[in-house]
């Protein structure tokens, strides 16, 4: 009869955590994740709202939610890009604005519409070259530098316009435009997003925004060209911000030097909801629409609620403020 001797030992089995801990880790990593914890807040918004107002989920009520936001949605794909690489745009709004006028005035001068758009556009990369210029050559703090040119970039708008509205565009122009879910202006911001968010995840390039949002010193250790990283990111935050001009120039067929007053502050807090950190180093594009998903269906539920417009300014600086102190606080515990 075989027995095991003294020296023999029989290794134990690797313990198993219990199906209760293993659930409790499921769940606490999808309510870590911020894009699920959003899609959760978008629908309770939703139900809630629906009981509230009874035009609240009607189609042209969501049509107009769809379109409204693009200009947002569009330029907080730059913010976000910045925003991961520890730096910001104040001037977003202007620069959508003087877009919008340019592209306006150019077209009211006979200037073909892929012409009048791709200057628009070109303007844009100008003054975010500009920016990126002032920040990493220069050496100005990202809030100095942005918060001269948001005021120039105004200024300029204003000047050429004598503050007025440039109207009476071209009829053809209307179709960027078109009111619909299916319009040039929605499906354009889809495609983008979609093609940054995964740009953000799996280029090397766009990976780079992140290493120099953590850790500006050992990004340039390891090669990466810092100054021409962050010149490209402004470079790109100001075109997709002419581009928003360009949409809204067609959406409302005019072009408005006062457009885009306080979008900074909404473009910012849809960016730091959807877990973009003003410290750098996080963030993803699909978050960040989230964000603006969120931030939009705030303000429509206020408009539906018939809560004064004033409000809204207040309630999107509370949501601002109160994201990234929730940012902070998690910062935190975690270090």
């Amino acid at each position: 009869m075989n027995s095991p001797t003294s020296d023999q030992s029989i290794s134990p089995e690797p313990l198993k955590p219990a199906p209760s801990t293993m659930l409790r880790r499921v769940l606490s990593s999808i309510v870590s994740t911020r894009e699920v914890t959003l899609i959760v807040l978008i629908l309770v918004i939703i139900v809630t709202m629906s009981f509230m107002s009874p035009y609240f989920l009607s189609l042209d009520n969501f049509r107009a939610v769809a379109v409204g936001m693009v200009p947002t949605a569009v330029i907080v794909i730059g913010m976000t890009l910045l925003l991961a690489s520890g730096g910001f745009d104040l001037s977003v709004g202007s620069v959508m604005a003087l877009s919008s006028t340019v592209v306006a005035m150019l077209l009211l001068a006979g200037v073909a519409i892929p012409i009048a758009v791709i200057l628009g556009l070109i303007l844009g990369a100008t003054v975010g070259m500009f920016n990126g210029l002032l920040i990493t050559k220069v050496g100005i703090n990202p809030l100095v530098a942005t918060l001269g040119t948001m005021s120039l970039a105004r200024g300029i708008a204003l000047v050429l316009t004598e503050g007025f509205s440039v109207s009476n565009l071209p009829k053809e122009y209307g179709f960027i435009g078109k009111t619909s879910f299916a319009g040039v202006m929605v499906v354009t911001a889809l495609v983008l997003i979609l093609i940054f968010d995964l740009a953000m995840r799996h280029t090397r390039f766009f990976r780079q925004l992140y290493f120099i949002g953590a850790n500006e010193k050992a990004a340039l250790l390891s090669g990466i060209s810092v100054d021409r990283v962050r010149i490209t990111a402004y470079v790109l935050t100001g075109m997709l911000a002419a581009l928003a001009g360009a949409m809204l120039a067609s959406r409302l067929m005019t072009g408005t030097p006062t457009a885009g007053n306080g979008l900074e502050l909404q473009v910012l807090a849809a960016a730091v909801i959807g877990g973009a950190s003003l410290r750098g180093g996080e963030g993803t594009i699909l978050g960040a629409f989230l964000g603006v998903i969120f931030v939009a269906l705030i303000n429509n539920s206020m408009i539906m609620l018939a809560v004064s417009i004033y409000w809204q300014m207040i309630v999107t600086g509370t949501v601002l403020v109160t994201a990234v102190a929730l940012d902070m606080m998690v910062r935190r515990r975690v270090s």
